[in-house]
């Protein structure tokens, strides 16, 4: 069993006359302004004062009852540690918080969860984390367009940002990959607008959009008589993106014989348009996207590997909006900000129930649907409040229950289950969220079991 701090005289002896739960909610509510949080044994929020609102940026509704972030976890063991917490912010701006733990064990001397105490680390001031990343009214500020058109304050996030920053310095071909509406093209931009090549022009090309004869034409141009209707010479996007930057979404839909010509733009930095005899030197830097693996497109014969080489020079993964949550709420203020303005409706809060629905929803559209949801309310409700009835009818309907799988009646030895946490984590890029997932445990019992395992 923990040992507990000796109370002394006359400290017990006034205790021994309270009704503890009142005094510890009165001590609670005192320290409100201070970032005191508090969270059980399976790394539940279960308090989450006005300081750390302040100081983290995420409110309490948003993130009470809910498995806490990785960076604010309390481990059994980490007594009085600090810690140093780094928080970016809109316009690549970084913050750093210490946070203190203490550690609580119950009568029997089981870890029960623990309190952490945050504050600004040493030499940055309390009023450069406050409030105005908590309220939706400003949330269309400059301060608020995030990193070049991408907002968020998730962790995965600035890895992106980052590896963003440094390819931008850079001439290398960048693939973008992740799901639909995530920001694929927002990232592009990004790389574009960085760049040296920024007062050059983007151009951006849906790849599944059109046929293989009008890509090749769109992409390479055409001249006079190529085909029917070819009435007069066409240049192509390589060509009027000269000095520029090429965005190739959903690449992965390239037609082989397409992906061949594509191979040769970026190696010899010419190509031939449709129907043409002469080559064209061309300047263009690609950026292309995609929300299928390239490697299982190769294995299918789908897509040429000597092509898949040539554009993830430097390979950039976009985590879903499902595995960022404390993204969902700055967004959704972002985008309300944005509709605020036009000043056809004006919300200055959101029903609770309603932004529970919208945090628990798995937002298969990411970013682009929660746009769209935005954007229903404001045209159905009116009002200074969104409600549940403003939302689409798919935030209404009943959930659908999974049945439960058989569970193994053997269960996995510690190698065994070790080696399926390891192969988990590479799977999913090191997202812990989707790792956790995809094994059928809780974050805070993944995180355990790979801390045992030294994973």
């Amino acid at each position: 069993m923990k040992q507990t701090k000796q109370i002394p005289e006359p400290l017990s002896g006034w205790l021994a006359h309270q009704l503890l739960q009142p005094l510890f909610l009165k001590l609670l509510e005192l320290c409100d302004g201070a970032g005191l949080y508090i969270v059980d044994r399976d790394q539940q929020v279960i308090h989450w004062s006005r300081g750390a609102e302040l100081l983290s940026g995420l409110k309490a509704e948003d993130v009470t009852g809910k498995p806490c972030l990785q960076e604010y976890v309390i481990a059994d063991g980490g007594d009085h540690k600090k810690q140093l917490i780094k928080l970016f912010q809109a316009g690549g701006h970084s913050l750093e918080l210490e946070k203190t733990s203490q550690v609580l064990y119950d009568r029997e001397g089981a870890f029960a969860g623990g309190m952490g105490l945050l504050l600004p680390a040493s030499g940055q001031p309390v009023n450069m984390f406050v409030p105005k990343v908590l309220t939706g009214a400003d949330a269309s500020g400059p301060e608020k367009q995030g990193f070049q058109g991408l907002l968020s304050r998730a962790p995965a996030m600035q890895a992106v940002f980052q590896i963003i920053q440094n390819a931008a310095e850079t001439e290398a071909t960048v693939l973008v990959r992740g799901e639909s509406g995530s920001g694929k093209e927002l990232v592009a931009k990004a790389i574009h607008g960085l760049s040296a090549r920024r007062n050059a022009p983007f151009l951006a090309i849906n790849c599944a959009a059109l046929s293989g004869s009008l890509l090749d034409s769109e992409l390479f141009g055409h001249v006079r008589g190529a085909f029917t209707g070819a009435v007069k010479d066409h240049s192509g996007l390589f060509q009027r993106a000269h000095g520029g930057t090429l965005f190739l979404d959903e690449v992965a839909e390239l037609p082989l014989e397409l992906q061949a010509k594509l191979l040769r733009v970026i190696q010899e930095r010419n190509f031939i348009p449709v129907g043409g005899v002469r080559s064209i030197d061309v300047d263009v830097r690609i950026v292309a996207a995609t929300h299928r693996s390239l490697r299982e497109e190769v294995k299918m014969g789908r897509f040429r590997e000597d092509l898949m080489y040539r554009l993830r020079v430097v390979p950039i993964f976009i985590p879903p909006l499902r595995e960022r949550r404390e993204d969902i709420s700055l967004l959704i203020w972002h985008f309300i900000g944005q509709h605020n303005a036009a000043n056809f409706r004006k919300i200055e809060k959101i029903d609770p129930q309603a932004m529970r629905t919208l945090l628990d929803y798995a937002w298969p559209g990411n970013v682009r649907e929660l746009h769209n949801v935005v954007e229903y309310a404001f045209a159905v409700g009116r009002g200074t409040t969104l409600r549940c009835s403003e939302l689409p009818p798919e935030f209404r309907e009943p959930r659908t229950v999974e049945q439960p799988q058989p569970v193994q009646n053997t269960p996995l030895s510690a190698a065994e289950e070790s080696a399926a946490i390891s192969q988990a984590l590479e799977q999913s890029n090191g997202m812990v969220t989707r790792a956790a997932r995809s094994l059928g445990m809780s974050r805070a019992t993944f995180w355990r079991k790979r801390k045992i395992y030294g994973v």
